[in-house]
């Protein structure tokens, strides 16, 4: 079964672009597709490749392009002045289409109590129209399969939905495993691509009081059948992440074979 090593840009190069459209893909997940010339020089290298964005605050007249790039990006932009520096936020690759120069970019419709939207990327995502400016830093592949590895296991929330997605999409027809794929309602289950013998078990949220990340972290738990010479990759809400790597670990996961990460902190828990 071929597999994938770890990929993680080093000197990264900031490409410009702006929004050619936005619509909602599911009821909770919005698709932004963004355009630009330099995209068609953007390294696309398909698992859960991804990259910094930066976009426009709603207070902020105009976009003001970050002086970023390479390994310490961040310098430059912490010292540009509040009033000017964009809105960063990390996001994975939904698909890419170089001969185009187009990228989308997905992203959970978070809302308040109220209904209300939540959180700057969501309503940036929402609200934004074509021509707005925007840029982004490569940042490379997380996904961290060893050659030997004999089945993949990937355990997300909505969050993570992206990167889960990259991932059927660019494994090998051979790979076996399978997916615990956690999402807020039925609507935002859709029809993966990926191999025959990866099975994407869907884990809709059955009240929206439930803590993300929670339902994907009970059916991992009972999941028995752990591949000790496997590899799992484990994303989204950080307890998800953390006590999932920890689950798959006493179950005898060695821990070099599990790749987590954190993407979000919720604040029910």
């Amino acid at each position: 079964m071929s597999t994938r090593t770890r990929t993680l840009t080093r000197e990264s190069r900031l490409f410009r672009a702006s929004v050619a459209s936005t619509t909602r893909l599911t009821p909770n997940m919005q698709r932004v597709t963004v355009r630009g010339d330099e995209l068609r020089e953007f390294p696309w290298r398909g698992y859960d490749h991804w990259f910094r964005l930066f976009f426009r605050h709603p207070h902020q007249e105009r976009f003001h392009v970050p002086e970023a790039g390479g390994e310490t990006w961040w310098k430059p932009y912490l010292a540009m002045p509040d009033e000017i520096r964009p809105h960063c936020a990390n996001y994975t690759v939904a698909d890419f289409r170089a001969e185009d120069g187009e990228m989308d970019i997905d992203v959970v419709v978070h809302r308040g109590p109220d209904g209300e939207l939540a959180g700057a990327v969501a309503i940036w995502a929402c609200s934004t129209a074509p021509g707005e400016e925007l840029a982004l830093i490569d940042q490379g592949i997380l996904y961290d399969a060893p050659d030997d590895a004999s089945s993949v296991l990937l355990v997300a929330d909505e969050s993570g939905l992206p990167a889960v997605a990259g991932i059927l999409r660019s494994l090998s027809p051979d790979t076996v495993g399978r997916v615990f794929q956690e999402v807020p309602s039925d609507g935002d289950c859709r029809v993966l691509s990926g191999p025959p013998g990866v099975r994407v078990e869907w884990i809709p949220r059955a009240d929206e009081r439930t803590v993300p990340g929670s339902a994907a972290l009970a059916a991992l738990r009972g999941h028995d059948a752990v591949d000790p010479g496997g590899y799992a990759f484990v994303v989204g809400e950080q307890t998800l992440a953390t006590e999932g790597r920890r689950h798959l670990h006493r179950a005898g996961m060695p821990k070099n074979r599990i790749t987590f990460s954190g993407f979000w902190k919720s604040e029910l828990h």
